[in-house]
Parts: C-alpha cells; structure tokens; sequence
C-alpha cells in the first residue's frame, strides 16, 4: 500500500511539473515540461528559446557616431590620394611624354571609378534583408514554413536561419559575415559581392600608387651626398656597417630638402604599401571563405562540427555571377571525411 502511493504521488510530482505555452510561429499551445528552456514546434518548425532575452542597447548610439566617422575618414582619405597623387606624379609623367601622362590619366580614372562606386555600394545600399513570412496563426502557417526560424526580440519577427541581428545596423542581415566599421554597414548578402570589388579595387589602386610613387619620386629626389672620409686599412664588417650608416645618412640628410610634392610622394608611398598589406590579408580571408562556401559567422559556428565539407572554384563564380558553363573548366576539390566500416 505504501509503494502504490509513493509510486501515484512521484506521477502526480511529475504531471504538475509540465507547464503550458504558446509556439510563437503558428500559436499553437504545446506542453512541455519544466526543464525544457528551448523547444522546436512539431507543426510549423519554428525554435523557441525562453533564455534569449533582449540585451542592453546603450552604446548603439556610439557605435551609429563611430561608424560615420569611420566612413567620413575613408571618404576623405581616398579622395585626398586621388587628388594629392594628380598633383605630385602627373607633372613628372607629362614632362615624358604627353603619350605616357594621358595613358595613366585613363588608369587612374579608372581605378577611382572603380574605388567610389564598389564603396558607396557597400556603404550605402541595404546589407540584405531577410524574406517577410507569415506567421503568429496557425490558420495561415503551414506545416513546415518556419523550420529552424527564431525569432528575433529586437526586431520583433521571425529570424531566418541565414539571418543575424546586428545591433549596430538594429536588424536582422540575410548571409551575414561582419559588421565593417570602415563603410558604417554590415557585409551581407546584397552588398558582399560590391565589398569584395571595393577590396579588390583598393588593393590594385594602392599598387599602382606605390610604383608611382616611387617612380615620380626618383625624379624628385635631391642627390644623395656622402663622406665615406678615411677607409683605408677599416675591417670588413665596421666597413660594411658605416657605408650602410652613411647611406642612411645621406637619405635622411637629403629628405629634409624636399619639395613639398616630394613629402606627399613620401607619404603615399608608406600610406599604400600598409594598406596593401592589411587589405590583402583581408581580401585573401574573405575569398577563402567564399571558396569554402561560407561566410565569417557561418565559419565561426561551424567549427565545431563533423559536416562534409565542400570546397571547389564553382563557390567563388557562383558568387560573382558568371555563367556556371564557366566552372566546367575549373577544377573541383572535394574534402570529405573518411567514414569507418566496422
């Protein structure tokens, strides 16, 4: 008698434990018990997790402040190497040849265009916005319409699961990879292809101002002075040393007698070959990532699990938009994992 009502109390204990709640996708009641935070809905497929709360949104304001900056700085620097670079090389490619100063006059034109269109579209165009779907009523959600959707509490509708909150751009990106400070908007699906031109752009740009630079600069550059004085009877190495300090020397004497275009020439020279470096890595990131399929959050969540991956050129001129009769002549890597017969 005792283990019969121990056994009725322990079921009794274990029914009031469940509790009662409404799926947010189709509004359908589901039961479920006490220890489930997150539950999938049988019928419309959507997630519902109790524990996602909404987060503190007080430096938003900043980060909008920061971002503007940070586009408002780029503008200006990109438009200060256009213009500064036509005031410090042209003259010197002009006094060649008229030939030689309209041909890189063309290559310049060029690569602005190129730099401020693939930017302003990256910049200021919608980083991509998830599809509007029906739901809250089980009437118009059908079976299946909203699996693996959540749903977003700062947007207050349904999270595709492509889609991420940024809370910088406060909604929700379609594919996004990151939020880039540097043009004030996230890269997502409407607008990555236009930041990978803009990263493409810049990186040829900065290599062309480098070697023009240089170039130009040559012309400019005062003559090197030295004083080697007595060397007579000096070891080879304290040789080797104080030729190599008075070369360091005699360049350093004769900067301080530049010309005010030689001091620009200087500056973007040492202004580009550190963009290079920065941006090529950048670029060579992002076009792994493309390559594997991916992007930058994607990449992050899901490093941790056992899918087969699939890496192959198709990915990248998919992404470009060419004619997929074009992947027909590239080549296809396949990694997969190996699978154990027992």
């Amino acid at each position: 008698m005792d283990s019969s009502s121990s056994t009725q109390e322990q079921y009794v204990t274990e029914v009031t434990e469940n509790y009662e709640t409404i799926c947010w996708g189709c509004g359908l009641r589901v039961l479920l018990p006490s220890c489930a935070s997150a539950f999938k809905c049988g019928w419309c497929g959507a997630i519902t997790d109790q524990n996602k709360k909404k987060r503190d949104q007080k430096c938003i304001r900043w980060r909008v402040v920061r971002d503007r900056c940070f586009v408002s700085v780029v503008l200006v620097f990109i438009f200060f190497v256009i213009f500064a670079g036509v005031w410090a090389v042209y003259p010197v490619l002009f006094s060649i040849s008229i030939l030689c100063g309209v041909f890189h006059s063309i290559i310049t034109a060029i690569l602005s265009i190129a730099t401020i269109s693939f930017f302003s579209s990256s910049a200021f165009r919608c980083a991509g916005a998830p599809p509007n779907v029906l739901w809250g009523s089980y009437p118009a959600v059908g079976k299946g319409d909203l699996e693996n959707y959540t749903f977003c509490h700062y947007c207050s509708k349904p999270k595709s699961p492509r889609a991420h909150h940024c809370r910088s751009c406060r909604k929700c990106i379609l594919d996004m990879d990151h939020h880039c400070p540097f043009i004030g908007n996230c890269v997502g699906a409407a607008n990555h292809r236009s930041f990978i031109g803009f990263l493409i752009s810049v990186v040829l740009s900065t290599i062309y101002v480098s070697i023009m630079s240089v170039y130009a600069g040559l012309h400019l550059w005062p003559p090197l002075t030295y004083s080697f004085g007595h060397i007579n009877g000096v070891s080879g190495s304290y040789l080797a040393w104080r030729i190599l300090n008075e070369i360091v020397v005699a360049f350093l004497r004769s900067a301080l007698l530049l010309s005010s275009r030689g001091l620009i020439l200087a500056y973007l020279f040492i202004a580009s070959v550190s963009l290079q470096i920065g941006l090529t890595v950048l670029l060579w990131q992002q076009l792994s990532y493309i390559y594997e399929g991916k992007t930058y959050l994607s990449h992050l969540s899901s490093q941790g699990d056992n899918e087969e991956e699939k890496k192959d050129c198709q990915n990248i001129v998919r992404f470009f938009g060419l004619q997929y009769s074009i992947t027909r002549f590239l080549p296809n890597f396949r990694v997969t994992r190996k699978k154990h017969i027992k």
